[in-house]
């Protein structure tokens, strides 16, 4: 009797819990969300050298003062910069599903930050520079869409870009990467001294991907393949006892982030498992963690993002999946 009361208990908590996501979805999506999208990329694409001045005017945010005009006629004549611009027009003529994801994510933001105000979004070409796929400030959100032609794409193959890193280059990443630039305008934290510090950090910036953009997987948020993240929440407990048992938590040896933090195509737990492990999984579990505090504290996402992780931890009562 005591265990039927218990689950019928639990339902109905599950159950509220749902109708209140529910109902905060229904008021999010109502919500007003107006913002410019320039293709910066198709108007350079249509531009010769003779119409520089005009792209000035149209985009004087993109052209420094400092940046004599010598180099964007070189820039414009460029076969390989045509060459992009060409790739990047074939595979985003239509862009209208990264468009609805973009308003549903700036609907978000706006629901949690009453103050914040939707930027003005461009897209452009950057070589791929991949460390520098999307920028944003207050004002403005550019997108570097070569760096999401897929990621088989001869660029990033005859380009020798690791596999690792190319698994991600795909329009799906596109805003789920802004989100995280976003996450960390939001989220503060003193102290990153330790294993624990990164974990937590990362972890936090997973969490606002799951308040903000909730409509991605999982393995988008996170930059996992399926298998990789299937992988990771198999192995949630022996990962977890891994980092107790070697006292890798409060440790400050800047080789564990490496391990365990960074971009990666494997976690070095220094096992055989390891060649099946996808990286970064210190993120993964630092994301967990934070999860769990959030579920418990119920507080909201811009006071858990100011947290200080010691607190997150202790009070998460964190405790693996098995």
């Amino acid at each position: 009797m005591q265990i039927r009361i218990y689950l019928i208990l639990i339902f109905g908590l599950t159950f509220v819990s749902c109708n209140e996501d529910s109902k905060i979805e229904k008021e999010i999506a109502n919500i007003e969300v107006d913002f410019v999208l320039e293709r910066f990329d198709l108007a350079e694409l249509n531009a010769e050298p003779s119409n520089l001045q005009g792209l000035k005017q149209t985009y004087p945010y993109l052209f420094s003062k400092h940046t004599p005009d010598s180099i964007w006629v070189n820039r414009l004549n460029d076969t390989l910069q045509r060459e992009i611009l060409e790739e990047v027009n074939t595979v985003f003529k239509d862009f209208k599903t990264t468009e609805k994801e973009l308003t549903q994510m700036f609907q978000h933001i706006k629901y949690y930050d009453k103050v914040f105000s939707t930027p003005k979004v461009v897209t452009l070409t950057n070589f791929v520079q991949y460390r520098n796929k999307v920028i944003v400030t207050d004002t403005i959100a550019l997108i570097a869409l070569d760096n999401y032609l897929g990621n088989t794409h001869r660029f990033y193959v005859d380009g020798g870009i690791p596999q690792y890193l190319a698994e991600n280059f795909n329009e799906t990443q596109i805003v789920a990467n802004l989100a995280d630039e976003y996450a960390k305008k939001y989220a503060s934290q003193s102290n990153r001294k330790t294993f624990l510090d990164e974990m937590v950090y990362f972890g936090k910036l997973l969490y606002f991907k799951d308040v903000i953009i909730p409509f991605k997987t999982d393995a988008e948020k996170i930059g996992y393949s399926e298998d990789h993240i299937k992988w990771a929440e198999a192995n949630e407990n022996q990962i977890w006892s891994y980092f107790v048992e070697k006292e890798l938590l409060y440790s400050t040896d800047s080789e564990i982030p490496n391990r365990f933090i960074a971009d990666a195509p494997f976690s070095k737990f220094y096992l055989d498992l390891d060649n099946e492990s996808p990286g970064r999984l210190g993120q993964y579990i630092g994301w967990q963690i934070v999860k769990a505090y959030a579920d418990k504290s119920g507080e909201d996402l811009m006071t858990i993002l100011q947290k200080e992780p010691e607190e997150i931890f202790r009070k998460s009562k964190f405790k693996p999946k098995k």
